[in-house]
C-alpha cells in the first residue's frame, strides 16, 4: 500500500510549459508518448487519446516517466496507457487515488465486477433508519452498533439509499468519502470489498485512513470536489479538536460550516472514554437546540451552559463524580440523540451476547519474578525522576519500556497457553501491542514448536490479506496481531472467491491488559462478531501491578460501547496504579 509520498523541494525545473517539483537529480525521464507534466498550480490534463494516471507509488520506490504533483498529494502520469514499469502502482478500485484520477477524466475506469453480498436484516433495517434520518433533513446520524454486527454494510446500503431518495434534487449524491482506521493496508481493502460486494451505486467512492485524511482536505482545496456524503468509521478517532486530524476533518464534513455540508455518517462501537468528547456531535446538537455552530466550537464548556454537571480535571473537562448527577445528565445527552424524529442514532447489541472476557494469571517462576521486581523498581524510580521535573516525554518512554520488558517476561508463558488451546482443537488470536518483545518472540516461538502462526503487524512485514486467509482457512492456527479493527478472525466469514472460514471455534488472547477500553473492546470484535461466540482471556504476571490494570480493564470493558458508560475512571484507576496521573491521557491510550 502507498506510504508517505516524496515532499517537493523550492528547487524545480522547467520541461517545455510545466514545471516539475521534484528535484532534478531525481526525476526519471518521460516517455515519449506521455504528454507534459502539470505546470505548478495547475491539475494534469489529457490529450485526445489519452488519460491521466493517478498512482500509488511507495514512499522512496522508483516511478519512472510519473512526475509528483504537491497538490493532489500523489505521482501522476498522462499517456495512452500505464507503462509495464509502473503497472505496479495501478491504485485498486475506490482507493484516494483511484478517485484522483476518476475526477481528472472524463469517464471513470470501470471496476471488475465482485461477487454480491446477501444484507443480513440488522443491516437492512440499520440502513433504512440512517436514510430516514437524513430525508428528514438531518445532516450526521451516529451509529453505534456493537463490533461484529455489521456497520460496514449498513452504512454502504444507507449511502445507496439516500443517493436514490436524492436524485434530481438540488444536491444528489455523487461522491462518497469513507474515513476508515489505520492501517491501510487492512482497512482500505476490507472497505472497497463491501461496496464492491454490496453495490457502489454508481457513485464516486474515496476509501482512505484518518492518517491521510490531510490528503484529501489537500484535494479538496486544490480542486474544489465535494463530497456529498462521508462516512466516518472509528468516528472516535476525531474526539480531539487540538489536532491536525481535526482541522483536516473539519475541511471535508463541513463541521466548522452552517450551510452546503455533506450528509455525515459516524459510525463506531466505541463513541469515547466519555461523552465530553464527542465534538463531531456539535453540528446536530446545535441543530438540536436552534442554536448557532459557532456556540458549540467548545462543547464541554457549551454542555456546562446547558447545565450539565461538569468540571475541568487533570485530564481536561470531565463529569462530577456523583452518580445521579451523572445518570441524569447521561439521559439527557442521549435524548439529544434518541428523542429526534427521526431519530439520529441506533445502538443495538449483538444478537448473540456480550464477549466473555477473563482473567488468566501467570505464575512467574523465582528468576522471572525477580526480573520483574527489578524493572518495575526501576520503572518507579524513573517516573519519580521524570514527575519532579515535570517531563512528560521521559515519564511516556519510561511507561513503554517498562510495559514492553513485562509483557517480554511473560512471552514464554503465552507461548504454552496458544500451545494448550491448538492442542485442544481451537483456533488462536492472540492481540498484542508491540513488535519486538512480544509479537516477534511470540510467533517464532511458536514456529520454533511446529505451530503455523499467520502474522498481522509491523509495517510491510506480511501480506496481510494473505496471513488473514491463512488464518481463516485453518491453514495457520494462530494468528499474532497488533491491529483492533476492521479485520474478521471469526468462524464462519464468507470469504473472497465463494470460499467459506473454518468453523473451529475462536479464543482470544490479550498478552498484555490493554489501558484503552476502546482499543480492547474493538480487538474482541475480530473474533466474536456475526452470530460468533469468542471468548477472550487477558494475560498478568500474578501478583503484580498487571494483574490490578486487568482487573480494571475487564471490569470496565463492558461500559465503553455507549455513550453512558465511557467515561475516563478507568484511566484514571489505571494510572493511579502506575504512578502516571501526571501524564496526558494519550500517554495510556497509545492514540
Amino acid at each position: 500500500m502507498p506510504g508517505r509520498r516524496r515532499r517537493p523541494t523550492r528547487s524545480s525545473r522547467s520541461t517545455g510549459t510545466t514545471t516539475t517539483r521534484t528535484p532534478a537529480a531525481r526525476t526519471a525521464p518521460r516517455a515519449r508518448t506521455a504528454s507534459a507534466p502539470p505546470a505548478a498550480g495547475a491539475l494534469p490534463t489529457a490529450r485526445p487519446g489519452e488519460r491521466v494516471w493517478v498512482l500509488a507509488v511507495p514512499f522512496r520506490a522508483p516511478a519512472p516517466g510519473a512526475s509528483w504533483h504537491a497538490g493532489l498529494s500523489a505521482h501522476v502520469y498522462v499517456g495512452p496507457s500505464l507503462p509495464a514499469a509502473l503497472a505496479p502502482y495501478d491504485p485498486p478500485p475506490y482507493s484516494f487515488e483511484r478517485f484522483v484520477e476518476d475526477q481528472l477524466n472524463a469517464e471513470p475506469r470501470p471496476v471488475p465486477p465482485a461477487r454480491p453480498m446477501t444484507p443480513r436484516p440488522e443491516q437492512v433495517t440499520g440502513a433504512a433508519a440512517i436514510a430516514r434520518h437524513a430525508a428528514a433533513g438531518g445532516r450526521m446520524f451516529l451509529l453505534g452498533d456493537d463490533p461484529g454486527v455489521g456497520k460496514t454494510g449498513t452504512a454502504v446500503l444507507a449511502v445507496q439509499q439516500i443517493a436514490a431518495e436524492r436524485a434530481g434534487q438540488q444536491r444528489p449524491v455523487r461522491a462518497v468519502l469513507v474515513v476508515a482506521d489505520r492501517p491501510a493496508a487492512i482497512t482500505v481493502p476490507h472497505w472497497a470489498r463491501s461496496i464492491a460486494a454490496f453495490g457502489d451505486g454508481g457513485l464516486r467512492w474515496c476509501v482512505t485512513t484518518w492518517d491521510r485524511l490531510g490528503k484529501v482536505a489537500g484535494l479538496v482545496k486544490a480542486t474544489g470536489v465535494r463530497f456529498d456524503v462521508v462516512v466516518a468509521d472509528e468516528a472516535h478517532m476525531v474526539r480531539h479538536t487540538t489536532t491536525q486530524r481535526w482541522k483536516h476533518w473539519k475541511a471535508v464534513s463541513g463541521a466548522g460550516r452552517a450551510k452546503d455540508v455533506p450528509f455525515v455518517l459516524l459510525a463506531t462501537a466505541t463513541p469515547a472514554h466519555t461523552p465530553l468528547e464527542l465534538p463531531y456531535l456539535a453540528p446536530h446538537f446545535a441543530a438540536v437546540h436552534r442554536e448557532p455552530l459557532k456556540d458549540w466550537a467548545d462543547l464541554p464548556h457549551r454542555l456546562a451552559v446547558h447545565g450539565f454537571h461538569v468540571e475541568r480535571g487533570r485530564y481536561g473537562w470531565a463529569w462530577t463524580e456523583d452518580a445521579d448527577e451523572r445518570r441524569a445528565d447521561l439521559a439527557r445527552l442521549r435524548g439529544w440523540l434518541a428523542d429526534t424524529d427521526p431519530p439520529a442514532t441506533l445502538h443495538r447489541p449483538a444478537p448473540w451476547g456480550p464477549v466473555s472476557v477473563t482473567g488468566t494469571p501467570v505464575a512467574l517462576t523465582p528468576a522471572e519474578r525477580a526480573q520483574y521486581e527489578a524493572e518495575w523498581s526501576e520503572f518507579r524510580a524513573e517516573m519519580q525522576l521524570a514527575r519532579r521535573a515535570r517531563q512528560s516525554a521521559r515519564g511516556r518512554a519510561a511507561l513503554l519500556r517498562f510495559r514492553q520488558k513485562a509483557g517480554l517476561i511473560r512471552a514464554a508463558a503465552t507461548v504454552d497457553w496458544v500451545k494448550a488451546q491448538v492442542e485442544a482443537d481451537r483456533q488462536v488470536a492472540v492481540s498484542v501491542e508491540f513488535v519486538e518483545t512480544a509479537a516477534d518472540p511470540i510467533r517464532e516461538a511458536l514456529l520454533d514448536g511446529g505451530i503455523a502462526v499467520a502474522g498481522i503487524y509491523g509495517r510491510d512485514r506480511f501480506d496481510v490479506e494473505a496471513e488473514r486467509l491463512r488464518f481463516q482457512t485453518g491453514e495457520a492456527p494462530v494468528c499474532v496481531f497488533t491491529v483492533t479493527a476492521s479485520i474478521s478472525l471469526h468462524a464462519g466469514e464468507l470469504l473472497p472467491g465463494g470460499l467459506t472460514a473454518s468453523t473451529t471455534p475462536r479464543v482470544g488472547l490479550f498478552h498484555q491488559p490493554r489501558f484503552s477500553g476502546i482499543a480492547a473492546r474493538q480487538v474482541t470484535g475480530r473474533t466474536h462478531r456475526d452470530h460468533q461466540v469468542s471468548p477472550w482471556r487477558v494475560a498478568f504476571a500474578e501478583d503484580t501491578v498487571e494483574e490490578d490494570v486487568a482487573r480494571v480493564m475487564v471490569e470496565r470493558l463492558a461500559v465503553t460501547g455507549s455513550t453512558a458508560g465511557g467515561d475516563t475512571a478507568a484511566l484514571r484507576e489505571i494510572a493511579e496504579l502506575l504512578d502516571a496521573d501526571w501524564l496526558p491521557a494519550t500517554s495510556l491510550t497509545g492514540e
